[in-house]
């Protein structure tokens, strides 16, 4: 998935929803069981409560302090600081008040030692439905603790303050290893839920990698339509891609009848005027004729061949081989100039392949390695290879034609591709061969580039778009 992808954005957006999906589902569900754990924690501190009340309503001729076990059945209860406690406050004067010589009325475990519990009423906690209270207090040594009390009324017996407390520790404990085993469990879901959403994504784009790989094969030329079954969502993209193919082919081939069919309809005026022309001899107005015919069929060439390349560089997906059409060259090349024995030596990696039609790949290649044969000595060399990718990012080529001859000067080298410029007018040749490579490579995409080659003479380098 790479960065600004369709794939990327559905991934991190499904990641970003379910990880906070995990963590409010999370903290609900370890507060949930916090409330559960109080509740649990109070009901155990509301038996010892209940117990407390019972034995303190309980009619017994012995006094109050001693009709209260300190245990409960609980033996914390008499551990000093052990972090459970109960405690009862006289809230009123009864009869039994001040037969402790004046010490205060208030009745505590053994293990609340010398100390005390505070009030949660006088904290402010309201009363529940039972009437008991429920909250948490700082005990002994700032001992957190969870305390629930409650107010019984005995009538002439007196009113009494009961209060039971516990260590909240135990709640924290639990609590804390509830939410370990929660955030293991959640972080091995977050985990098969990405590798879930990652195969969700990558299954449900594969539709658009076929599409988008198809349309690499049409053009590359191994393909030329969209085929195969796709989803309702995308099946009318491939439709309709299609459909542009085959309106985009049908367009070029209109534009190459067109352009046959104007070739056809000037070539006849310009014969005639030409005819004509010769036959007045020495006129000066019939040389003039013949001047601007020639400079007229030149033009209209010219242009007919601009037309039928830019209608043929729309088709899509057409390449050609580019080593067969260099071995072919070269043998042709060397039959043409055997009587000169030039030897042409071809290097071309079989795997290249340029993206567009075979004929102006020959033309192209034959008018460079029919101008190094021209003007060689007794070498020439051809190297097709592949070259950097361009400033587009798509992939080219190199075709490199060397001579031993005695080459060009840089001022030379600027003239020499000029349409109709001969440098040596010694040499058979119109002048337009190298014009018209750099035409073709143009409306390609390419270029041609002349310098000094290794070998002694001239090299031109021809880069092109590659298949």
């Amino acid at each position: 998935m790479r960065a600004n992808s369709l794939a990327l954005r559905l991934f991190l957006s499904a990641t970003a929803w379910a990880v906070v999906i995990l963590v409010i589902t999370g903290i609900i569900l370890s507060s949930l069981y916090r409330q559960a754990v109080e509740r649990a924690f109070d009901r155990r501190l509301n038996v010892y409560l209940r117990t407390l009340v019972a034995e303190l309503a309980t009619p017994d001729d012995s006094s109050s302090s001693e009709k209260i076990p300190q245990s409960l059945g609980e033996p914390l209860f008499e551990l000093p600081l052990s972090g459970w406690y109960w405690q009862i406050t006289r809230l009123d004067s009864g009869k039994d008040a001040g037969k402790d010589g004046g010490k205060a009325d208030i009745r505590s475990s053994r293990s609340l030692w010398d100390g005390g519990l505070p009030h949660l009423q006088d904290q402010g906690v309201a009363a529940s439905a039972s009437g008991s209270r429920e909250g948490y207090v700082s005990g002994p040594e700032d001992q957190r603790l969870r305390l629930t009390e409650r107010t019984i009324d005995l009538g002439e017996d007196g009113q009494f303050l009961v209060a039971v407390a516990g260590d909240a520790a135990e709640i924290s404990e639990e609590t804390r290893a509830f939410d370990q085993a929660l955030a293991m469990t959640f972080a091995a879901l977050a985990i098969v839920l990405l590798l879930t959403t990652m195969f969700q994504v990558r299954f449900g784009l594969a539709p658009l990698k076929r599409i988008s790989d198809s349309l690499a094969a049409i053009r590359s030329g191994a393909a030329e339509r969209l085929e195969g079954e796709f989803p309702d969502e995308i099946a009318p993209l491939a439709r309709e891609t299609n459909a542009l193919i085959d309106a985009n082919k049908e367009i070029v081939e209109r534009a190459r009848t067109h352009v046959g069919n104007l070739a056809h309809a000037l070539k006849t005026p310009l014969s005639v005027m030409v005819n004509e022309a010769t036959a007045r001899g020495s006129d000066p107005l019939a040389a003039k004729v013949l001047e601007q015919a020639d400079i007229m069929r030149d033009q209209v060439a010219r242009h007919l061949e601009r037309a039928r390349l830019a209608a043929g560089l729309k088709v899509i997906g057409t390449v050609t081989e580019v080593a067969p059409v260099v071995t072919a060259l070269a043998r042709t090349m060397e039959k043409i100039h055997r009587d000169r024995g030039i030897a042409i030596d071809v290097h071309a990696d079989g795997k290249l392949q340029f993206r567009g039609e075979q004929p102006d790949l020959e033309e192209m290649i034959g008018n460079l390695v029919d101008n190094a044969c021209k003007w060689a000595t007794s070498r020439v060399a051809i190297a097709v290879e592949p070259n950097q990718p361009g400033a587009d990012g798509r992939k080219t080529l190199r075709v490199v034609v060397d001579d031993d001859g005695k080459g060009l000067t840089p001022a030379e080298r600027e003239q020499a591709a000029k349409r109709g410029r001969r440098l040596d007018e010694t040499k058979p040749g119109s002048g337009l061969g190298l014009s018209i490579v750099v035409e073709l490579a143009g409306l390609y995409g390419g270029s041609l580039t002349l310098a000094a080659a290794p070998i002694g003479g001239l090299r031109a380098e021809l880069v092109l778009p590659a298949g």
